[in-house]
Protein backbone atom coordinates (compact mmCIF):
# COMPACT_ATOMS: atom_id res chain seq x y z
CA UNK A 1 0.00 0.00 0.00
CA UNK A 2 1.41 3.39 -1.01
CA UNK A 3 1.79 6.27 1.37
CA UNK A 4 -0.47 9.26 0.91
CA UNK A 5 0.88 12.68 0.03
CA UNK A 6 1.64 14.99 2.91
CA UNK A 7 1.08 18.70 2.84
CA UNK A 8 4.32 20.69 2.96
CA UNK A 9 4.01 23.40 5.62
CA UNK A 10 6.10 24.86 8.42
CA UNK A 11 6.39 22.64 11.50
CA UNK A 12 5.13 24.78 14.35
CA UNK A 13 6.73 22.83 17.23
CA UNK A 14 10.34 24.05 17.55
CA UNK A 15 11.69 20.72 18.84
CA UNK A 16 10.03 18.69 16.08
CA UNK A 17 11.22 21.21 13.49
CA UNK A 18 14.84 20.91 14.69
CA UNK A 19 14.69 17.09 14.69
CA UNK A 20 13.24 17.06 11.17
CA UNK A 21 15.89 19.53 9.97
CA UNK A 22 18.68 17.37 11.40
CA UNK A 23 17.35 14.15 9.86
CA UNK A 24 16.74 15.73 6.45
CA UNK A 25 20.13 17.46 6.50
CA UNK A 26 21.87 14.15 7.09
CA UNK A 27 19.80 12.53 4.34
CA UNK A 28 20.66 15.32 1.91
CA UNK A 29 24.38 15.01 2.68
CA UNK A 30 24.15 11.24 2.14
CA UNK A 31 22.43 11.75 -1.24
CA UNK A 32 25.11 14.25 -2.24
CA UNK A 33 27.81 11.72 -1.38
CA UNK A 34 26.03 9.03 -3.43
CA UNK A 35 25.82 11.42 -6.38
CA UNK A 36 29.56 12.06 -6.26
CA UNK A 37 30.32 8.34 -6.21
CA UNK A 38 27.84 7.30 -8.90
CA UNK A 39 28.29 10.18 -11.33
CA UNK A 40 31.77 11.47 -10.52
CA UNK A 41 30.16 14.86 -9.80
CA UNK A 42 31.42 17.64 -7.55
CA UNK A 43 28.73 18.72 -5.10
CA UNK A 44 28.65 21.57 -2.57
CA UNK A 45 25.87 22.17 -0.07
CA UNK A 46 25.54 25.14 2.28
CA UNK A 47 22.70 25.17 4.80
CA UNK A 48 21.92 27.69 7.54
CA UNK A 49 19.53 26.49 10.23
CA UNK A 50 16.86 28.57 11.94
CA UNK A 51 19.33 28.99 14.82
CA UNK A 52 21.84 30.50 12.34
CA UNK A 53 24.17 27.49 12.54
CA UNK A 54 26.10 26.84 9.32
CA UNK A 55 26.34 23.32 7.86
CA UNK A 56 28.39 22.73 4.73
CA UNK A 57 29.58 19.82 2.65
CA UNK A 58 31.89 19.82 -0.36
CA UNK A 59 32.39 16.54 -2.13
CA UNK A 60 34.75 15.09 -3.23
CA UNK A 61 37.05 18.03 -2.35
CA UNK A 62 36.51 19.06 1.29
CA UNK A 63 37.11 22.65 2.26
CA UNK A 64 35.79 24.31 -0.89
CA UNK A 65 33.34 26.32 1.22
CA UNK A 66 35.81 27.29 3.94
CA UNK A 67 35.31 31.05 3.62
CA UNK A 68 31.52 31.06 3.68
CA UNK A 69 31.33 34.56 5.20
CA UNK A 70 31.23 36.00 1.68
CA UNK A 71 27.80 34.50 1.02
Amino acid sequence: MARGKIQIKKIENQTNRQVTYSKRRNGLFKKAHELTVLCDARVSIIMISSTQKLHESSLPVPGVCEDSTEI
